[in-house]
């Protein structure tokens, strides 16, 4: 999967991340990746919910990570923690290396 770089937005060095089926977030957005299964955890679910600042992308799915922005939203994805931990590795090292990216 090769990283991703939006041209078109207010931000136009902003590198994507893929969360799953499709859906992309700004990377240097994102502060946390945690898994959703613990009770402080769906509790900020909940709490996000109730703000609308959760942003679902699951498809329906179960979730299988819960991703925090800098912007306090809640992101549900039906992806592993560590494949989007891995994939954000790997966008931040092509990053860094100066690999062009698409």
């Amino acid at each position: 999967m090769e990283p991703v770089i939006n041209h078109g937005s207010a931000r136009p060095n902003a590198m994507l991340l893929n969360v799953g089926f499709g859906n992309v977030v700004a990377a240097d957005r994102i502060i946390a990746i945690i898994s959703p299964n613990s009770a402080p955890v769906k509790r900020l679910k909940d709490e996000a919910k109730d703000d609308k600042r959760l942003i679902d992308v699951t498809q329906g799915r179960k979730t299988r990570s819960v991703l925090i922005t800098d912007s306090n939203h809640v992101i549900l994805s039906a992806v592993q923690t560590e494949t989007i931990s891995q994939r954000l590795l790997t966008l931040k090292d092509a990053e860094g290396s100066g690999i062009p990216l698409k």
